[in-house]
Order: structure tokens, then C-alpha cells, then sequence
């Protein structure tokens, strides 16, 4: 019996750059992705996951070949649509701008793609950030303003806003940065809820260990897919070993997998 696929990727090229001097980032890259589960793409630096994130997210131009959501192209989404099925959290965040706004309405801004033009916010998008903000230890900030919060408070607060949103899939872009180990955790157990709740969540992690924990991995190495499937199997393992330069070593310890260096 087939699986439903959340995101289904073809033969996808992607360069970065401009016109002249374009880079080629993803070289006719195939990728199947299934809803409700956990999927973390790792890799060595400089090997498409950030932008391969934004390709599934359609922020970024496609050359060739196609992204799929839920089996309809993702081109003929309209804006609001496609907000509303699938959430955004970029690297680092992107709100410099944002800097005065509470982070109380900087959640907020994650029930946009529900709004009617020109409507307030209603009871439901107010318990909707309350909900978020207190999944992410967030609450008691409500009236404080996002530019007064360190690096891992910001975070916390920009991954509220995702939440806010409600979307059914999730895409997250090095959401552990700046994330003490405590709050590591929390982020854990957090993406679990969300697949018990029958959720798509993507993500691309630098932490091997804890990208161990997915349900599957995409292994990525110059803009392809090396390896794609589950996080336990042997041959992920190795395809991590190999894209690292076998830089790393993987062991099984009380049921739990634990990276080091060769």
C-alpha cells in the first residue's frame, strides 16, 4: 500500500546567482517525502539543504523539473494557500526589520495567511499565538519587544510564529541555532507532537546525532541525493560516513546513536 507523499520532487534544477555568473546549486535532484512523519536533511556545507528547503518552500527560482505538494504543483498554489499549508522558519530568522514590534506580534504575523483582507485578528488567531507561544516557553515575553531577547530567545519566539500558523507541513531551516542543550530537547519533543498530530516536518540540521532521531533522512553531497530513507538503516549510516570524508564514526548506545569524530 503506498504511503501519502507530502512534498514529491523531479528531476529539479536550482542555481543561485546572478544570470552570468548562476551557480549550479541542484542538479536534477528526485525526492519523495511522506506526510506525517519527521524528515532531516543533513550534508556537508555547501550542499543544497538550505536551498533545497526554499525549493519545497517556493522560494526560490526552479530552472527545471517540478516540486509536488499533497500531488499538486506547488506553482498553482495561490500566495495565501500555499501560506497556510506550508510554514516557513528561515536560517538564522529574517527579522531585523521586526526589531520594535512586540514578540507578542511577531507571532501574529503567523496568522496572516488566515486573515481576511483588512481584518483584525480574531478570538481564534489569539488562542492560536497563545497556544504557540507557550509551546515554545515563550508566553511571559508576550510585551516585550523581539529586539531585546538574546539569540535563543529570538529563535524560540520565531519558531512560535511557525507554529501560529498551523500548518500541515513544516519546513525548518537550522532551528537549533543558538538553542541551549535544554532547549534542544524541548525542540525534540516538540516536533514529536507534531507528527502525533499527523504533521509534515522537514528539517535540515547540522547536529548529526540529533538529525539521527528523524524518522528519515535525506543525505545530500553537490546538489543530489545520496541516500534517502530511514534514519536507522545501516545505509544512511554509511552515506553519512562517506559525504563527511568518513571524518565521522556512528554507534549504537543505549538504544540511542552517538556521533564522533574518526
Amino acid at each position: 500500500m503506498n504511503k501519502p507523499v507530502a512534498f514529491e520532487v523531479n528531476d529539479l534544477c536550482v542555481s543561485l546567482g546572478a544570470a552570468r555568473h548562476a551557480r549550479p546549486v541542484l542538479q536534477q535532484l528526485n525526492a519523495r517525502i511522506e506526510a506525517g512523519r519527521w524528515t532531516c536533511v543533513v550534508g556537508p556545507n555547501g550542499a543544497g539543504k538550505s536551498t533545497f528547503l526554499r525549493a519545497l518552500a517556493g522560494l526560490v527560482p526552479v530552472q527545471q523539473g517540478h516540486v509536488k505538494v499533497n500531488g499538486k504543483a506547488l506553482h498553482e498554489y495561490a500566495h495565501r494557500e500555499r501560506a497556510k499549508t506550508v510554514a516557513w522558519l528561515a536560517q538564522g530568522g529574517a527579522d531585523q526589520a521586526a526589531d520594535d514590534l512586540s514578540t507578542y506580534d511577531i507571532v501574529m504575523l503567523g496568522r496572516f495567511p488566515h486573515l481576511p483582507w483588512l481584518s483584525p485578528p480574531g478570538p481564534a488567531d489569539h488562542a492560536a499565538v497563545q497556544q504557540a507561544m507557550e509551546q515554545t516557553r515563550v508566553w511571559e515575553w508576550r510585551n516585550r519587544l523581539l529586539g531585546s531577547l538574546s539569540g535563543g530567545e529570538r529563535q524560540r519566539v520565531l519558531l512560535a510564529r511557525l507554529l501560529a500558523v498551523q500548518a500541515d507541513m513544516v519546513l525548518m531551516d537550522e532551528p537549533l541555532a543558538n538553542l541551549d542543550p535544554p532547549h534542544q530537547a524541548d525542540w525534540i519533543v516538540l516536533v514529536r507532537g507534531l507528527v502525533a498530530e499527523g504533521r509534515t516536518v522537514v528539517t535540515v540540521l547540522h547536529e548529526i546525532s540529533l538529525a539521527l532521531l528523524a524518522d528519515d533522512l535525506l543525505v545530500m553531497q553537490a546538489g543530489q541525493l545520496q541516500y534517502a530513507g530511514p534514519s536507522h538503516d545501516a545505509a544512511a549510516h554509511h552515506a553519512l560516513q562517506t559525504v563527511f570524508d568518513h571524518r565521522l564514526s556512528i554507534h549504537q548506545v543505549n538504544n540511542r546513536w552517538l556521533v564522533l569524530p574518526t
